[in-house]
């Protein structure tokens, strides 16, 4: 019992004394000593791309830190800041066929994207996440338009927050 109570001991003294890093069930590795987040507005400045596209991207993007982490969502000055802009969307033809018309098109967004971690500036970083999805060109581009966007984001936002809060 008293080698037991010896180990246990130790153990808290250890634990109790050691960095500490919260890590989260999705791999997120935050420092205890960050709280919050800041996530700007990320308006489209590609020329094409449904006016909505902002607003849905920068929602869901929030909606990834709060679901996934335990950071406060503020509205200024953020232990971390997310900012940046859609910066490119285009409807490009892939696969062409022998008639000269295209079998596929590939729907492409970029989003640029500048985080800061005033707790730790050796995380910042400043760059593009692209992502693109193919579909049939027999289809119409307005009737999946929505599905396609929603597919991009998603992997886009992943890459965000895995790029952001997942130091591997």
């Amino acid at each position: 019992m008293k080698k037991f109570l010896s180990l246990l001991l130790i153990t808290i003294l250890v634990a109790g004394t050691g960095c500490k890093v919260n890590y989260s069930m999705t791999g997120a590795s935050i420092s205890p000593d960050v709280k919050t987040i800041n996530i700007r507005y990320f308006a489209k400045t590609a020329a094409l791309g449904p006016a909505s596209l902002s607003q849905t991207f920068t929602e869901k993007l929030k909606d990834k830190f709060q679901n996934n982490t335990s950071l406060a969502i503020v509205t200024a000055n953020g232990d971390l800041t997310l900012e940046g802009s859609i910066s490119g969307y285009s409807i490009i033809p892939q696969s062409i066929q022998s008639n000269e018309t295209a079998a596929q098109n590939r729907l492409t967004i970029t989003v640029s994207v500048k985080f800061t971690n005033i707790k730790n500036e050796k995380q910042n970083f400043e760059t593009n996440f692209s992502r693109y999805v193919d579909f049939e060109s027999s289809l119409n581009i307005s009737t999946i338009e929505d599905n396609l966007i929603t597919q991009i984001n998603e992997q886009i936002i992943d890459d965000i927050f895995n790029k952001a809060v997942i130091n591997w």
